[in-house]
């Protein structure tokens, strides 16, 4: 399998820089709460100082997001959303030991994280535009549309596994109980996001290694190396 961005999008947004994993392996019984307690404690800090939309990881997207032709305050990416529900509750709610990680994870450095469950990909995973033709799966089980040009991850049988780019994932390929295999996608548009994406990929990595029984392969990408093999 394949995950990359279409060329269309390095010139959209050329300051883009992303990292992905993918790691067999993955069961629901790992114990992560360490984790999520050291990583929340990270976030915490920096609410303490300012409000996530003043964060620049946040301001990049809101910018990205605009460019889309969206609002971003009314089509959040995933961190924003996940950081103004810490900021109200102080806690996030508790789905997979891999899904509670990342988004901890998520909230420490800002930044989006996407988990796949890959066995409902079909074929390659692209980051493109949609032709409007696309087929998405809500979490309550409705099939919906993409708008033709929206920025969506597209497998080969042309279904959407996240919609608005970094705003809302599929519940087609939602990590579950019976996952086994994922892929996780974390993207960023600020300033420093190669060295932030490059230790955000570190930190999943070795939360994979150290509570599940896997190797995971992992890459950085960028305008001249667009694709992650896997």
């Amino acid at each position: 399998m394949q995950f990359s961005h279409s060329d269309a999008m390095w010139q959209a947004f050329p300051e883009l820089r992303a990292g992905a994993l993918h790691a067999d392996g993955i069961h629901a019984d790992a114990d992560v709460e360490a984790a999520i307690v050291s990583f929340s404690a990270i976030a915490e800090a920096r609410l303490v100082k300012a409000q996530e939309g003043e964060f620049p990881e946040i301001q990049a997207w809101r910018r990205g997001f605009s460019r889309m032709g969206l609002k971003p305050t009314q089509y959040r990416c995933a961190s924003e959303a996940l950081l103004r529900r810490f900021r109200q509750e102080h806690a996030l709610p508790r789905l997979h030991p891999l899904i509670d990680l990342c988004n901890a994870i998520s909230l420490a450095f800002a930044i989006p994280i996407a988990v796949f469950d890959t066995e409902k990909i079909a074929g390659d995973l692209e980051v493109r535009r949609a032709k409007g033709d696309e087929t998405y799966l809500t979490f309550g089980g409705e099939i919906e549309h993409p708008e033709a040009n929206e920025v969506i991850f597209a497998d080969a049988e042309g279904r959407a596994h996240a919609r608005r780019w970094t705003n809302r994932q599929s519940g087609l390929s939602a990590v579950r109980e019976t996952t086994r295999s994922v892929l996780i996608v974390a993207e960023a548009l600020h300033a420093s996001a190669g060295d932030d994406i490059a230790r955000l990929v570190e930190a999943v990595a070795d939360g994979l290694e150290r509570h599940w029984p896997a190797t995971p392969k992992t890459a950085m990408l960028t305008p001249v190396s667009p694709r992650f093999e896997f």
